[in-house]
């Protein structure tokens, strides 16, 4: 089987990093396309995967500049796509959806939020994609009869317990041999995040001060450039290595809504402050049925140091999310195990998950 993936954001590619290699080793022929964002390129090259960048450039963040990197992106793939002749496409990206339907080629978008939040983004996917593969929580708007719905979490792809394994001695690599908390601090430019308000100054020098309070040191990642007195908190650390830096945290404070389902995946505690707080399906199952994440709106801002404390002031904080964590892993599945077996298996295995859903309850 000739199976393409296009990744333009590293989250993406880590949710099927795994899954590719297994079906890499079944003997599938695999192409991988990406466009420059983060430390996308990065992880591919520490993981030696072969790739084509087809956006060496990383892209503006007005709404022109993303309607012209999506023409952009369609231009590139498709000489690519005519020559490699996949069976199967795979990706989040419009251009999946649009290039794939033009060609008459098998396609599977894949996405982790609400029609709602990512409107756009849907507009032009859905209407040309086969199947949208997605958790079960996930609303898809009028495209529900398209939509594949999984007992999971993108991030269960590559942070369940089968994949990821937890190991203290990474974060004594960067010095990080007290108890220490992440704050993380995204760039908010993608196509959904016009008008949404994260993390400023003022307000993370009160954050790092709480920590402070209670003896935790602070260690910040951030997606863009930061002010000078926030040098000290930062670490230039291996991409690989960053998921065990949060698995060994003792807090998470982020505007990423990505890095807060992550944290929920590892069972380390997480306030988000973002304009997204009560509008992203995944998010809303983590917090209100397994308690492990909590949404402040920008406009509440008292609500996060209030929370904050009530947290920090429990003793048993750690047993207590790993204990809630344990719980949200009893009711899900393997996603590796279920990529695999769903991707070498279509379009077969959507009949078999339309017909009968609870199949995915084999790979547990």
């Amino acid at each position: 089987m000739k199976i393409l993936f296009y990744f333009g954001h590293p989250a993406q590619y880590l949710f099927l990093r795994e899954t590719i290699k297994a079906i890499i080793s079944n003997g599938n022929s695999v192409k991988i396309l990406i466009k420059t964002k983060d430390v996308l390129e990065e992880l591919l090259l520490q993981d030696r995967l072969e790739y084509v960048n087809i956006l060496p450039q990383e892209r503006g963040n007005s709404k022109i500049a993303i309607a012209f990197s999506l023409i952009k992106r369609n231009i590139a793939l498709l000489p690519i796509i005519l020559k490699f002749r996949p069976n199967l496409m795979i990706g989040t990206d419009a251009t999946i959806a649009q290039l794939g339907w033009l060609l008459r080629i098998n396609r599977i978008t894949i996405t982790e939020d609400d029609y709602d939040v990512i409107k756009t983004l849907g507009d032009l996917s859905y209407p040309f994609t086969k199947t949208i593969l997605c958790p079960e929580v996930c609303a898809v708007g009028k495209w529900e009869h398209k939509k594949i719905g999984y007992a999971g979490y993108m991030k269960l792809g590559y942070l369940h317990p089968n994949v990821f394994k937890r190991d203290p001695k990474i974060p004594e690599k960067y010095n990080l041999l007290k108890k220490y908390a992440v704050i993380r601090l995204a760039k908010l430019t993608a196509h959904h995040d016009f008008g949404i308000k994260g993390i400023d100054e003022s307000f993370l020098d009160k954050i790092i001060s709480v920590f402070e309070k209670h003896s935790i040191a602070v260690f910040i990642s951030a997606e863009g450039s930061i002010a000078e007195k926030y040098r000290k908190h930062l670490f230039n650390i291996n991409p690989n290595d960053m998921h065990q830096i949060l698995a060994n945290a003792e807090f998470l404070i982020c505007d990423s809504q990505s890095m807060s389902v992550e944290a929920s995946m590892l069972g380390v505690p997480s306030i988000r402050f973002s304009s997204f707080a009560g509008r992203i399906s995944v998010l809303e199952e983590l917090e209100h049925t397994y308690q492990l994440t909590f949404g402040v709106h920008p406009s509440r801002p008292h609500e996060l140091f209030k929370k904050l404390e009530e947290l920090l002031s429990n003793i048993d904080l750690n047993a207590d999310f790993q204990h809630r964590r344990k719980k949200m892993l009893a009711d899900k599945i393997d996603v590796t195990s279920f990529l695999v077996w769903f991707i070498e298996n279509h379009p077969e295995s959507v009949h078999t998950m339309k017909e009968n859903p609870d199949y995915q309850y084999k790979f547990r």
